[in-house]
């Protein structure tokens, strides 16, 4: 009874605002979607297909609720190469199909969802946790500078160019004189729109209602400026209007199952499954911190998984979590899962019914709300705090950012989590202390400072005189961390050299979790550990979500 009441309270928290949200998000998620698809040289409608399907997927199923999923542009670029080679090897093929990289390119969004699935089963959702404020900081600030450069591409035109060996090619006209001081103007309306109302009043949402003014205006005023429409069709599609997804049947029919096939499509697939679950994953983290309230990085993994097998079954292309829509729907007032499966309802009622006037709907004003979208999502403060904070997280920021804009998002957290725990190793690895003191009966005491782990060994090491100590020495590890096994290894290395001069050593506050390690490595170490009820009771650090009982009950 509490989960179906749980399950209600969801979708029912707020319903107006995650209506209204969702139809906003919708309109400001189709040319996007449609601008990645150009990218991946794919039909519009297989783009916006697979933005239905993994939106509503995750909307129902995801582990954070106003979190908004779609066919992200950070997926679309990896496999621009997959399909352009898929539709080479399909021309080799005995009988040649047409289109192979299509087929090739569901085939990969099944197997990325099986690997993200497989995340989410083994709970490697947990481990954005590690993930440090500065390289969030860099990934906000780094896509949202992707993102306003993405919209200023909007600034221009569609222009086909055949090459002399038969390839088509779009290049990007800039608009000029009347129709970019048009573009100009709208843009500037819509944001004015966006900045303004809320003053006024907050009872409808900014983003929708400067949409719906900016269509008015083109409409009415018959100004001849790029719309949805205009735009589709100048990057080579045939409009809006689709059908029903339903199953591809023509992907069993021409795709061969094979180990061939397997092996061209998995590092495309794993690829993909990484980027998009570090962006959904990094996405919730930032609705967390908007909204004060916690997801589930794991059932998002297990979500983000099924709604990209469902999507390529489909006939639809990979999706993940995307951060300008979600940013769009939560400055909106959505909030609960209802304004997600709005988002997805509303773009399938677009493509099915009401595309005659989506397409009417100018670029411009779609352009405004994301401008405002990008103002609200970068983080203005990194450049007040740049100074205030360490060197190695100023550093780490700004490299994120710039690798975030130049390459890929997935290379620029790894960059910035291996920096940070770099650094993170060696502070600590410099923190090992050693306070010498001998007693009355000639016993010299170690105690140990700071934690010891594999980059503090070497430190930790040359603070003993082996061969110059007394008989008697005993090493006291009661402000100490054992960390890892390099650390008990050391342990076992130092007790050792003291046996072999023929001198008695003890060890003294070590944790339980150590001394079972030591004891089950060597029994003779239950006689150079001393037990001791002050002993440390610290442990592995685990998963909260694993825990059986409250915190407060874990004698640790």
């Amino acid at each position: 009874m509490r989960l179906g009441q749980k399950v209600v309270k969801h979708f029912t928290q707020n319903p107006k605002n995650d209506i209204l949200a969702g139809i906003t998000v919708s309109l400001a998620m189709i040319p996007e979607v449609v601008a990645f698809a150009f990218v991946a040289q794919i039909d519009p409608l297989v783009a916006l297909s697979g933005a239905f399907i993994v939106g509503l997927i995750t909307a129902i199923f995801g582990g954070r609720p106003g979190l908004i999923s779609g066919a992200a542009g950070a997926v679309a670029v990896i496999f621009v190469s997959l399909i352009a080679e898929g539709h080479s090897k399909g021309m080799l093929f005995d009988n040649p199909v047409d289109n192979m990289g299509y087929f090739y390119l569901l085939a990969a969004v099944v197997l990325m969802g099986i690997i993200q699935i497989g995340a989410g089963v083994l709970k490697l959702g947990r481990f954005v946790r590690l993930i440090p404020h500065s390289v969030m900081m860099g990934f906000v600030n780094g896509l949202a500078i992707v993102i306003f450069m993405a919209q200023v591409r909007m600034f221009s035109h569609k222009e086909l160019e055949i090459s002399t060996d038969g390839l088509e090619k779009y290049n990007d006209i800039p608009m000029t004189g009347s129709e970019l001081y048009s573009m100009l103007g709208l843009v500037g309306l819509t944001m004015l729109i966006i900045w303004l109302l809320p003053k006024l009043t907050k009872k409808i949402p900014a983003a929708l209602t400067a949409i719906l003014v900016t269509t008015g205006v083109v409409v009415f005023g018959g100004l001849d400026v790029s719309t949805v429409g205009s735009y589709i069709i100048e990057g080579g599609g045939e409009g809006l209007k689709g059908e029903f997804p339903t199953p591809n049947v023509e992907l069993w029919q021409n795709l061969p199952f094979n180990f061939d096939t397997l092996k061209f499509i998995l590092p495309y697939a794993f690829l993909a499954a990484s980027v998009g679950l570090i962006e959904s994953l990094m996405t919730m983290n930032l609705v967390d911190e908007l909204t004060e309230t916690r997801g589930n990085g794991n059932k998002e993994c297990v979500a983000q998984g099924a709604g990209n097998i469902l999507s390529g079954l489909f006939g639809g292309t990979g999706g993940c979590g995307m951060i300008g829509q979600t940013v769009i729907n939560i400055n909106a007032g959505g909030r609960g899962r209802l304004s997600g499966v709005m988002m997805a309802l509303t773009l399938l009622t677009f493509i099915l019914f009401t595309a005659q006037y989506i397409e009417q709907v100018p670029i411009a004003a779609l352009v405004g709300v994301m401008f405002m979208m990008v103002i609200e999502t970068f983080a203005w403060s990194s450049f007040r705090i740049i100074r205030k904070i360490p060197l190695a997280d100023a550093v780490v920021l700004v490299i994120v950012s710039a690798v975030t804009v130049i390459y890929d998002l997935a290379i620029a957290v790894f960059i910035g989590v291996i920096i940070s725990a770099l650094v993170f190793a060696w502070k600590n690895a410099v923190m090992i202390r050693a306070r010498k003191r001998t007693r009355e009966d000639g016993t010299k005491i170690y105690e140990i400072w700071g934690p010891l782990f594999f980059g503090s060994i070497q430190n930790f090491n040359a603070k003993f005189d082996v061969k110059s100590d007394p008989d008697y020495v005993e090493i006291d590890f009661v402000e100490s961390r054992v960390s890892d096994h390099s650390a008990i290894e050391a342990i076992f290395n130092l007790v050792h050299k003291y046996e072999a001069e023929g001198k008695v050593i003890k060890l003294k506050h070590l944790s339980e979790d150590c001394k079972q390690l030591m004891y089950k490595a060597s029994p003779k170490f239950k006689e150079v550990i001393i037990e001791d009820v002050d002993d440390p009771r610290y442990h592995l650090a685990a998963d909260p979500e694993s825990f059986t009982k409250p915190l407060s009950e874990y004698n640790v």
